[in-house]
């Protein structure tokens, strides 16, 4: 007959009242907001650093569509095209790269967000998680700028910009005198 009520009892419980520690207060999800806004603010980071490195990789995208759009045997592109192609390419992939790996630390931010709200509304133990969460992101936000940097240095190295048509163009030498 106890155990009849014993198991009422539990049953009756509203899941949140059983589940969440009985000892939790407004000052701690105050606090535990508190250790959330730095994530936050690193979280608001990232998503700039996607948000361009977007952009880079639709430019890339474009470009690669521009020289292939006309239907030209692959023979008969100029091997100045087909090494511009092959660089695009080799662009496209690091960018999806860094965009990959920046994706995967915001993820992990996230996560780091969602563990200090669980650490005070369960009274669980989570600082172990905390950190390696927040040491994963830090290492793949890092593995991600490399693979922009990596990006930036390739366009910066593969693209060429004819100074000296511009000069011809606009007359000569900005108006020096010889």
């Amino acid at each position: 007959m106890s155990n009849v009520r014993r198991t009422n009892t539990l049953l009756a419980t509203p899941w949140p009242t059983f589940m969440l520690s009985a000892s939790v207060n407004i000052g701690d999800v105050a606090h535990a907001i508190q250790l959330a806004l730095a994530p936050v603010f690193l979280l608001t980071g990232i998503a700039g650093l996607l948000n361009v490195m977007a952009g880079r990789l639709a430019r890339i995208i474009d470009r690669g569509r521009q020289l292939t759009d006309k239907p030209v045997p692959h023979e008969l592109l100029g091997e100045t095209a087909q090494v511009e192609l092959q660089n695009l390419d080799r662009r496209r992939h690091l960018a999806s790269a860094a965009i990959t790996a920046c994706t995967l630390s915001a993820l992990f931010v996230c996560t780091v967000i969602a563990a200090l709200f669980l650490e005070v509304l369960l009274r669980v133990e989570l600082r172990w998680l905390v950190g390696l969460l927040f040491t994963g992101s830090t290492l793949t936000l890092v593995v991600g700028l490399a693979y922009f940097l990596r990006e930036v240095h390739l366009a910066t190295r593969t693209v060429r910009i004819p100074v000296s048509a511009h000069k011809r163009q606009s007359g000569g030498d900005n108006g020096s005198a010889a």
